[in-house]
């Protein structure tokens, strides 16, 4: 059970105040004068309350100064500059539908002021792509990825942080798809390049390391693995606050390869003490939050501690349903992992409405026919085989069948889902961490 989206780094693309040149309906030179000085406070102010975590005041002074830059014409900088500053709050605040918003606006006019090989272009396209993947989006995003990362190479170099950031998205995005070969392959070479222009004891090391361990949890390499978290947890522990979160994904990481190897006493405290992290750094209701509420569940659910896992996985879901809504994918996610616990203690009249429930968000999301729909079509097929219903748990093992069939079509690498052993109880049934 992966940290969600671990490491994410969503650029800003700050540039220098510009000199908005022409007026819009008439406007005087004094008018110009003022609405770039307003534009620059706006801005200053915005920062300012983002440093202070006072995410939803410095979301008005950013949206003040967008307007300032669209009073004049030949602003463009000025605003691409303003929007990226919301898309960066954004994208820290998960906030997708808002981040896609913005950067669907910021491409086309990066691409008009500077031109489709520059730098601001590319932060828009990894943005735009980190958009869609937190909305549950997979398909397209790859070409996205590879775009952003093409242009950081040959401007900056192909070794540079620059261009480890999209490439650690890219990674990320392969990890997701199940695309094992592929994310080792992106990943390990993030680690080389922080090795080089950072430090072998940089903080970030230990975070690119954990990532990379993850990928070798999950092609079962767990002697790899342990030796990377190993080295990781002692670069992140010597290196960052007790309370940082990216000590955090270093201790899930660690809690998910003792799991994926039945280890589940060990595997708890690592769990805990990155929920607690967390829980301090973010406070409770952000959605980091909740996922790792959800990592902690799934460790006690597969030790059969259902009441102590029911109560995590139920704050879970209301944390993803006050920040994201009801109909969020990371939502179908967790009332999945709910209905396969209670299904697990034969509990079917309570596990099969949200069996249902979480197949009608799947459905309606873009990423729907991806490896969440797999787990969860196999959750569903294994509570109607246990309730005596055959003929319908056959129907949905060969959507399953036909959706493995089609994934390694496209060359993905490892599957979590073994077709052939549907009705076996096993913890890798499990719907795992949302995505």
């Amino acid at each position: 059970m992966k940290e969600l989206r671990i490491g994410l780094l969503l650029l800003p693309m700050l540039m220098a105040p510009v000199a908005v040149a022409q007026n819009k309906g008439g406007q005087t030179e004094t008018g110009i004068v003022v609405a770039k000085v307003l534009w620059s406070q706006h801005l200053e102010a915005g920062d300012q309350l983002e440093r202070k975590g006072n995410f939803a005041e410095a979301e008005k002074e950013y949206v003040a100064a967008v307007k300032e830059a669209e009073r004049v014409e030949g602003g463009e900088e000025a605003l691409i500059t303003s929007l990226a500053a919301l898309a960066v709050m954004y994208g820290r605040q998960e906030k997708f539908p808002a981040l896609e918003q913005i950067a669907r606006r910021v491409l086309p006019l990066s691409e008009k002021v500077y031109g489709p090989d520059h730098p601001t272009t590319a932060a828009a396209l990894n943005n735009l792509a980190e958009s869609l993947r937190g909305q549950g989006q997979t398909d397209g995003l790859e070409a996205l990825y590879r775009r952003a990362l093409a242009i950081r190479e040959r401007v900056f170099g192909p070794d540079s942080v620059q261009a480890e950031t999209v490439l650690h998205n890219l990674g990320s995005l392969y990890e997701n798809r199940g695309q094992h070969r592929e994310a080792e392959t992106a990943l390990r070479r993030c680690v080389e390049i922080l090795e080089r222009t950072a430090g072998s004891g940089d903080s970030r090391v230990a975070l690119a390391l954990s990532n990379l361990a993850h990928v070798y949890t999950m092609q079962r390499s767990f002697t790899r693995a342990e030796r990377l978290l190993t080295r990781a947890l002692a670069i992140a522990e010597e290196t960052l606050p007790p309370g940082h979160a990216d000590l955090a994904t270093v201790l899930n990481n660690l809690a998910s390869a003792n799991l994926y190897q039945g280890r589940y006493t060990q595997a708890e405290p690592f769990y805990r003490r990155a929920l607690a992290i967390k829980e301090k750094a973010l406070g409770p209701d952000h959605l980091e939050v909740a996922v790792a509420l959800n990592n902690v569940a799934e460790n006690l659910r597969v030790q059969k501690r259902y009441t102590e896992a029911e109560a995590l996985y139920r704050r879970a879901l209301a944390i993803c349903g006050k920040m994201e809504g009801a109909r969020n994918p990371r939502t179908a996610a967790m009332l999945a992992n709910l209905a396969l616990l209670y299904s697990q203690q034969g509990r079917y009249t309570e596990a099969e409405p949200l069996f249902k429930q979480a197949l009608a968000i799947d459905q309606e999301s873009a990423a729907s026919g991806n490896m969440d729909t797999i787990r969860l079509l196999t959750g569903y097929a294994k509570l109607l085989r246990g309730t005596k219903r055959k003929a319908e748990a056959k129907r949905l093992e060969e959507q399953v069948r036909a959706l493995v069939a089609e994934l390694a079509s496209n060359n993905y690498s490892r599957f979590t889902v073994d077709v052939r052993t549907l009705a076996k109880p096993h913890p890798d049934y499990s719907l795992g961490h949302p995505q």
